[in-house]
């Protein structure tokens, strides 16, 4: 019996799903990460400093828990979304999906045929996923489209309205910039609530899931009270940069530094 994917059963309970981001390449780090106790972790090949190999090694790392593994991949190309399924990715995040024939392009590499044009060879996929991977693969893994441009939210509608497309994912640094706002996240400002909600209230029309980037936990939050039943807390190299210079600046009685506008 394939394994099922945590994320579409917390989905199903009408819950939010408590994700964070790996961007350290390292099968360690990201076993740790995995055994804190998050619904799912990303694998971040797009801004993350992590190959092919060193991704397969953090699928494997993740594996020994029962958080559900997700991929970013660097960018909306069926080699690399198709590989990171094969190695057992039970969902993949796709940037800068700002328009329909980019969507359908990204959903059609998701799924198998008749639905789509994923090539048969889940090599890893069938060890985590079980015998019967094959068969169960296109209800299983799950297709988070981003969203981070203005022309993306020109074009939420008609995004939204792919068949297969399970969810989509806020960017909110690269939104920012597309907007003509400096990057970083977890903004205060009227203009990204307002970017947020749209986002919101269209998937609700659409039935797909919203998620959304975040650092703080008290903003991610914050986004599930607006109605995003995905949101990211933080990051491992977030995680060690706060706490690193938390015991720096407590021993040298300085001032903690001021935040990174990278939200990783």
């Amino acid at each position: 019996m394939a394994r099922a994917n945590r994320i579409r059963e917390i989905w199903a309970d009408g819950k939010a799903v408590i994700n964070s981001w790996c961007g350290i390449p390292s099968s360690w780090s990201a076993e740790v990460m995995a055994h804190m106790g998050w619904d799912s972790l990303v694998v971040d090949m797009q801004h993350g400093l992590i190959d092919y190999q060193v991704m397969v090694t953090m699928l494997q790392g993740i594996s020994t828990s029962n958080t559900t593994p997700l991929v970013r991949v660097p960018w909306n190309d069926p080699a690399h979304i198709q590989k990171a399924l094969d190695a057992g990715a039970y969902g993949i995040v796709c940037p800068m999906i700002n328009n329909r024939a980019e969507a359908e392009k990204f959903v059609s590499s998701m799924r198998y045929a008749p639905l789509g044009s994923r090539s048969s060879g889940p090599i890893r996929a069938s060890l985590y996923g079980g015998a019967d991977y094959h068969a169960k693969a296109n209800d299983i893994v799950i297709a988070f489209g981003m969203i981070e441009t203005v022309e993306a939210m020109e074009n939420l509608d008609q995004i939204l309205s792919v068949k297969g497309l399970d969810a989509v994912y806020v960017g909110p640094s690269d939104l920012s910039i597309s907007h003509g706002y400096a990057p970083g996240g977890d903004k205060p400002d009227q203009w990204m609530m307002d970017a947020l909600k749209k986002v919101v209230d269209a998937c609700r029309r659409h039935k797909v899931q919203p998620g959304l980037h975040c650092g703080a936990a008290s903003y991610a939050k914050k986004a599930i009270e607006m109605g995003f039943t995905f949101v990211t807390v933080g990051g491992d190299n977030r995680f060690m940069t706060l706490g690193g210079q938390a015991a720096v600046a407590e021993m040298k009685d300085a001032p903690k530094p001021g935040a990174s506008s990278s939200p990783y």
